[in-house]
């Protein structure tokens, strides 16, 4: 345990205690202790008393965390898991914003019924802060109307609306805080285009989750002075005589990985995994670089990408387009019939792709579509020999116990002007599960020869799952008379088998999300901590350096060692930013993967708006003690208020994942078959209400 978490723990065992009492507790020189104390004082987790004791500051009711806003304009911080989350009223905000960092004061206690309540006494966060909202102007005076839920309207001096219209959705910065009954203040900063017209709505989304397209003048001029270069093809291996292609969605421009097969004389197949050399153009330290790293990776929202490089090297330089001689980093495996990794190497390379290969075609292809198979007839056997190899690899990792969720994802279609059209099931077919089986034979067979190797680097990790979570999803299971083994120190084997009981049945979507909500989310470490949801002792990110800033990190390590500069100043440059990067890129793909939930919420929510009044059939997929949440075919979700429900009075049962009727013992539970109503489809909130069609 960690000094800092020492002490903390003593202080809170203690409740309050001295500083020479405590440096006897935790074995440490009082002036040493003195700091870690100052430090303790200036993040707010213990506060100095006037009799100089010291206690954690939660302890004296301060608490510090993310504010949660609401569309009421009331609050709440956001707690730890043991103690409920705290009410703040609009008045006791102050001025805070949704997501900002702030101290609260509890001023309230729980007694007799009564919820935890606090005020806002601090804001740690600095301004400017950033908003996307809607230009509202009358009489000469203009207000922003936030996007963000419970933020304050705010007010735009003359000299800063920069002749922003009435109804323009825009991005403002705040630069004063509400105070004492005064509006928040702010500067308009740029203008999105109109309400309602194409793309504006998704512009907004982007840039409310701090996503942007457009790059600073520094990159630009980077990327640009690298379209100019000439390439360097000494000291790598030219793979430019063997069939090499990619095999990519249709729609894809930045492709970073291209395939290869042979078979060897002794009846193994020698798979080569290519993947875009991003870090030859990409320097560490360079404009480019820094706004890589400050993004993290690339969103895909939709019907756009906000790329994590320029377009000069993601569709350009560094995209492995057909025909063109490309610098590649190699994963060369020779593997067996049993689809055991006997050999790799790791080479720089040169690669010219032969075909740009589509999921569609491929399928088709292996399908046995006579027309697919002329148009390649090149490497028509190739891929037909790549899929019986990729069904030994997942065979393969089904044995050592990969989980696999069968979860659908939807696949929103737009017309030109942007509104849905259409939203169904995103198809997959053996050809993307190909690519998946070799991506992930290549990560893994480059994670354990680093880690074996003993050198500074950076893992995906999927930490063991919590052992009361287990408890819980356990008695879930047990609903459907299905019995999760050993759940006090769960194997993925036992949450495979589960997966595998009700492949086919009507209970196989909601068990597969259920139990995927359980485990824990992989995140990027510089420890070598397993991945539990492959059963894989070590894995990395090496495939996607184009739009994932982790894989572009391992490329600069694997190419140190190949090219010989893996000395101590290098290994203690590693040691030193790699958690950095960990953290960062963590945090940017929880981003990431929220702002694109978010679209998709916003264009399924405007589809549905066009189907008021229609019924659907559907599947029970969440219940809360406010509302029950039902899924329809193509993965719509909308949620049906108890307080609708006039049939009877419904009361919440959390553990057995229900509500029963109070009169009539009406059951609904999570999983059931039901009919729905679409009620209302709120396009502002991205929120859709159901009602059962059926009583």
């Amino acid at each position: 345990m960690e000094k800092t978490e020492q002490v903390l723990q003593k202080i809170g065992d203690r409740i309050y205690i001295g500083i020479d009492e405590l440096a006897g507790a935790v074995d440490m020189p009082k002036e040493a202790l003195e700091g870690v104390l100052s430090e303790l004082e200036r993040e707010y987790l213990v506060k100095r008393t006037k009799g100089g004791k010291y206690a954690l500051a939660s302890t004296m009711g301060l608490f510090r965390g993310t504010l949660d806003c609401k569309q009421g304009g009331f609050a709440f911080l956001r707690t730890p898991e043991d103690m409920e989350d705290i009410f703040i009223s609009p008045s006791h905000k102050g001025g805070a914003f949704n997501g900002e960092d702030v101290l609260v004061r509890l001023s309230k206690r729980q007694q007799g019924g009564k919820h935890l309540e606090g005020k806002v006494v601090k804001v740690f966060s600095l301004l400017p802060v950033e908003t996307v909202g809607t230009v509202q102007a009358k009489n000469g005076t203009v207000f922003v109307v936030s996007d963000s839920p419970g933020m304050d309207d705010i007010y735009i001096p003359k000299k800063r609306t920069r002749g922003a219209k009435n109804g323009q959705k825009v991005v403002v910065n705040v630069t004063q805080r509400a105070h004492q009954g005064k509006s928040p203040e702010g500067e308009i900063m740029e203008i999105l285009g109109r309400t309602g017209e194409a793309g504006v709505d998704i512009l907004a989304y982007a840039r409310r989750f701090g996503l942007v397209s457009r790059f600073p003048d520094a990159c630009k001029r980077q990327a640009q002075a690298l379209a100019q270069e000439k390439m360097e093809f000494e000291g790598r291996l030219d793979l430019r005589g063997q069939t090499v292609f990619t095999i990519d969605g249709a729609d894809a421009k930045d492709l970073d990985d291209a395939v290869s097969l042979r078979m060897l004389e002794n009846g193994n197949y020698e798979l080569g995994v290519h993947i875009a050399d991003v870090s030859y153009y990409v320097r560490e330290g360079s404009p480019l670089d820094k706004e890589a790293l400050h993004r993290g990776t690339s969103a895909y929202m939709v019907d756009r990408v906000v790329p994590m490089l320029p377009q000069e090297l993601s569709n350009g330089l560094c995209s492995l387009n057909a025909g063109e001689d490309k610098l590649t980093l190699s994963c060369i495996m020779e593997i067996d019939a049993q689809g055991n990794v006997t050999a790799q190497k790791m080479e720089n390379t040169v690669i010219r792709s032969a075909h740009r290969l589509t999921y569609g075609g491929v399928n088709r292809l292996l399908e046995g579509d006579a027309e697919e198979r002329e148009k390649y007839t090149d490497i028509a056997d190739t891929l037909m020999e790549m899929n019986r190899l990729a069904k030994i690899l997942r065979a393969r990792r089904f044995e050592k116990g990969s989980i696999d969720f069968n979860i659908d994802e939807p696949e929103i279609i737009l017309d030109r002007k942007g509104v849905p059209v259409d939203v169904t099931v995103r198809k997959r077919g053996d050809a993307e599960k190909l690519i998946e089986e070799f991506m992930l034979r290549a990560n893994i067979t480059v994670a354990e020869q680093y880690y074996y190797m003993e050198l500074p680097f950076l893992y995906r990790i999927h930490e063991h799952p919590d052992a009361d979570r287990m408890k819980e999803l356990a008695i879930f299971l047990g609903n459907f008379g299905i019995q999760l083994k050993g759940f006090q120190n769960v194997h993925p084997h036992a949450i495979q088998e589960v997966l595998e009981k009700v492949a086919g049945t009507t209970e196989e979507t909601i068990v597969n999300t259920v139990t995927l909500r359980a485990l824990k989310k992989a995140r990027y470490a510089t420890e070598p901590i397993s991945h539990f949801g492959l059963a894989a002792d070590q894995y990395c990110h090496f495939t996607s350096p184009i739009r994932r800033y982790p894989d572009l990190q391992v490329h600069r390590i694997i190419k140190a060692l190949l090219g010989g500069r893996m000395d101590e100043g290098y290994l203690r440059h590693l040691e030193k930013v790699l958690p950095e990067v960990a953290a960062q890129s963590s945090a940017r793909e929880r981003n990431a993967i929220e702002a694109e939930r978010a679209v998709q919420d916003l264009k399924m929510t405007e589809y549905m708006s066009k189907h008021i009044g229609e019924t659907f059939p559907a599947v029970v997929s969440g219940v809360t003690k406010f509302g029950i949440f039902a899924e329809l075919d193509n993965t719509i979700e909308g949620m049906i208020p108890l307080a609708q429900l006039d049939d009877d009075y419904y009361v919440y049962y959390e553990k057995e994942y229900c509500v029963i009727g109070e009169h009539t013992k009406k059951r609904i539970t999570l999983g059931d078959k039901v009919k729905v109503k679409v009620v209302a489809a709120d396009i502002a909130l991205a929120k859709i209400e159901f009602t059962f069609a059926d009583n």
